[in-house]
């Protein structure tokens, strides 16, 4: 478990030497020392250092690391937002014309179309496993990985990379979820049901991780790398030579949970992508992976208000292609 900043969902603020020096959470030396900085990064089951962080600070809130709990948190939202296409609701499923989707409007409704194509109750109606009703009318379905020599990686329900079904996501390696009984500003965190720990991730389930990309490939890492740094593609030496900087400072920030101008930066970046990419020097998908890849680094806990920003500033990019030599 990690602190949680007071009355937030969101961790509890570096210290003031995390804030000014930037630093990969792997190098912090303040995790060491018993520190909370660097959000999850920080989690411990040290009853020690539990009982030290909450003496110090009794209003800090409760969140969970799942990975190394191996824990797989299905995450379903219920905000009130624009239904996309059908074609975006299940990927990878197609959802002919026939089907009625009237009424459809959140993520129970989507979960549990994803069960009854399998044949199978929702998740959300699971009264064996431990379950949450969030302060903004979701639910948090705990799962624990029964074979925890296989990864699931975080996502969101609107990610177009990897994503179980609209308005639901996945918290496992990289993610956290607040704890039961955590009240914020909006509300407490309310268990639901009787059950009190969280039941093995049902088969099917796993199934449907694993067919859409949950599951990294075995070259891939599961964790975050331990220093922040941005992956090489092949591509122009001057159009890399204006983005990898941009993409170095997004993801530089992972070493400050909060502030460090992240949302600036990462819009920044992705102008500036959007604007290589339509003048003809970068490949949108391989921008778009590299732009995802920073933003969930430095801020892995706000994959939704990533995308969101990505997508903005690379369309607003897109409207001045950008030469590195200087021609427009």
């Amino acid at each position: 478990m990690h602190p949680l900043a007071p009355r937030q969902k969101t961790p509890a603020a570096n210290c003031e030497a995390c804030k000014e020096n930037r630093h990969a959470p792997a190098d912090c030396p303040c995790i060491p020392a018993g520190r909370w900085c660097h959000g999850f990064h920080a989690a411990t089951t040290s009853q020690e250092r539990i009982d030290a962080w909450w003496g110090t600070q009794p209003r800090f809130g409760v969140g969970v690391s799942c990975g190394p709990a191996d824990l797989v948190v299905v995450d379903v939202d219920a905000h009130a937002v624009h239904v996309p296409d059908r074609s975006r609701l299940l990927p990878g499923i197609p959802i002919g014309p026939k089907v009625d989707l009237a009424g459809l409007a959140t993520g129970f409704d989507t979960l549990a179309l994803l069960a009854a194509l399998r044949g199978v109750p929702s998740p959300a109606e699971d009264e064996g496993t431990l379950r949450i009703r969030t302060p903004s009318g979701g639910l948090h379905i705990w799962y624990r990985n029964p074979h925890p020599g296989t990864r699931y990686r975080s996502s969101t329900g609107s990610s177009p990379r990897t994503a179980l079904a609209w308005q639901v996501d996945i918290r496992s390696d990289n993610g956290y979820i607040v704890a039961p009984a955590t009240r914020t500003t909006a509300g407490r965190y309310a268990r639901v049901g009787e059950a009190l720990r969280p039941a093995p991730l049902p088969q099917w389930l796993a199934d449907e991780l694993a067919r859409t990309g949950h599951v990294p490939r075995p070259q891939e890492p599961s964790q975050a790398p331990s220093r922040a740094r941005t992956p090489r593609r092949r591509a122009p030496r001057a159009a890399t030579r204006v983005l990898d900087p941009l993409l170095e400072e997004v993801a530089a920030c992972s070493a400050t949970p909060e502030g460090a101008s992240f949302t600036e930066k990462l819009n920044r970046a992705a102008y500036a992508a959007g604007g290589l990419v339509h003048g003809g020097h970068l490949a949108e998908a391989e921008v778009r992976d590299l732009l995802e890849e920073a933003a969930r680094l430095a801020r892995p806990h706000q994959e939704r208000r990533n995308l969101a920003i990505i997508e903005s500033a690379l369309s607003a990019g897109a409207q001045r292609p950008f030469h590195p030599r200087g021609r427009s």
